[in-house]
């Protein structure tokens, strides 16, 4: 067996736990979590269990993990957005290289500062923008990048949420308020907006529309109590009523999320007591639930990306529009992927097998471990270079960040912003 990386989980739930926790168990010639920070008792016990840490490795804050110095290679960040700096700043000044949660920062000042530390202190920061290592949209990107569809000239991307994910998420759930976490443009679609970057290059300027159209007080239905379980007359008919959702035989992501403990039991009274058991229509949320962003690129194609909380179901759709070709793609992570090049000359369709992984994200949570543990052993792999391991280091996903905040400021402001003096005034 070769010597693995040694690693620190920072932040040991969903995403830790399920998305990157399980790579080391299935690969532990390559990586291995010798330390884990967790301030939930259960969920740092679990993690600990599952990957054999010593007890004396085993912290409830990353102030207690940093004060030992530095004890592993790399650190595994997937805390809340707003903990992101707090948290990865110490570990790239001890000399930790770093795979961090997306997005990097809910603050601008905050994203810039990450980059511009990482480089500074010349250690890899890479974010987990985990579309870019799935089999999907590696494949649109080379289609677009071979010239097969010519120059291309406009693009539609739709990020199609889920009814349900929505209001578990950016109603109910951690991602609900831009007050204390991200603006739902950064939080759900920092992964969209890289993706166009990847695939078009930079973009010149934008404008953004959205609101909170749907997921208000005065929506509520006649009658509709606080929470779903004290009694609604409307249950019947509310798609989003809590015990439908929650209270069956499935107990995966989302409904692991409201209780460590699974059962029924346990499960009914995180609903009558936490924040999923809540009336869609009477929580605290304040993030939009539709937004555009309307783009032109520096090649001088435009594009334009629509966001909405309102699907039947999740997928990710998209219409690139060449001069020798269109391109229609849908991602559903895996399951009905499918891309289609419509050829001006011949009339001909081609249907593109874009061979979707099984893990996590289409294959991408497992493709962005591999790609994190290849960087570490050799670090000439991690520059931004094509054929690199690294595809999403922090200074290339920092493109991303800038639209997203970008987008949100020209919603809010109603103006047009020009990307180059943002970029220019975001790293002075």
């Amino acid at each position: 067996m070769s010597n693995p990386i040694e690693a620190v989980m920072v932040g040991a739930g969903n995403r830790g736990y399920y998305a990157y926790g399980p790579y080391a168990l299935q690969r532990p010639d390559e990586i291995r979590f010798t330390a884990v920070v967790e301030p939930h008792d259960e969920r740092r016990r679990r993690f600990a269990q599952d990957h054999a840490i010593l007890q004396e490795r085993q912290f409830r804050t990353w102030e207690e993990l940093y004060s030992r110095g530095q004890i592993a290679q790399a650190l595994v960040n997937c805390t809340l957005d707003r903990m992101h700096l707090d948290s990865t700043l110490p570990a790239l000044e001890l000399g930790y290289d770093v795979l961090l949660e997306k997005p990097m920062s809910n603050t601008l000042a905050g994203n810039v500062r990450l980059v511009q530390t990482a480089e500074r202190r010349g250690r890899l920061l890479m974010i987990c923008h985990v579309l870019r290592y799935t089999a999907f949209f590696s494949t649109l990107h080379d289609i677009i990048a071979s010239g097969r569809l010519g120059d291309v000239i406009t693009v539609e991307h739709r990020e199609n949420v889920v009814y349900w994910h929505m209001a578990h998420s950016f109603v109910r759930g951690n991602w609900r308020s831009s007050r204390t976490e991200s603006p739902m443009i950064l939080a759900k679609c920092c992964h969209d907006l890289d993706v166009l970057f990847w695939n078009l290059g930079p973009v010149t300027r934008l404008n953004s529309f959205g609101s909170l159209l749907h997921y208000r007080r005065e929506h509520a239905p006649p009658g509709a109590p606080e929470r779903c379980t004290d009694g609604c007359p409307v249950a019947e008919d509310c798609p989003w009523y809590a015990p439908r959702l929650y209270l069956q035989e499935y107990t995966g992501w989302p409904v692991s999320v409201i209780s460590e403990d699974t059962s029924l039991e346990a499960r009914r009274r995180a609903l009558e007591t936490g924040p999923y058991g809540r009336c869609v229509y009477r929580c605290d949320n304040d993030v939009v639930d539709h937004q555009t962003v309307n783009v032109e690129f520096a090649s001088g194609a435009t594009g334009v990306l629509f966001m909405h909380g309102h699907s039947h179901e999740e997928s990710r759709t998209m219409r690139y529009d060449g001069t020798r070709a269109t391109l229609r793609a849908k991602f559903g992570y895996g399951v009905g992927d499918v891309i289609e090049i419509h050829d001006h000359l011949t009339g001909r369709m081609e249907q593109v097998d874009p061979q979707a992984g099984g893990s996590g994200h289409g294959g991408g949570d497992a493709g962005l471990m591999a790609a994190f543990v290849k960087a570490l052993r050799d670090p000439s792999t991690a520059r931004t270079t094509a054929g690199s391991a690294a595809l999403t280091t922090s200074r290339e996903s920092l493109e991303s960040h800038l639209m997203a905040f970008a987008a949100e400021e020209a919603r809010v402001e109603g103006s047009i912003v020009e990307m180059s003096a943002y970029r220019t005034q975001a790293e002075s």
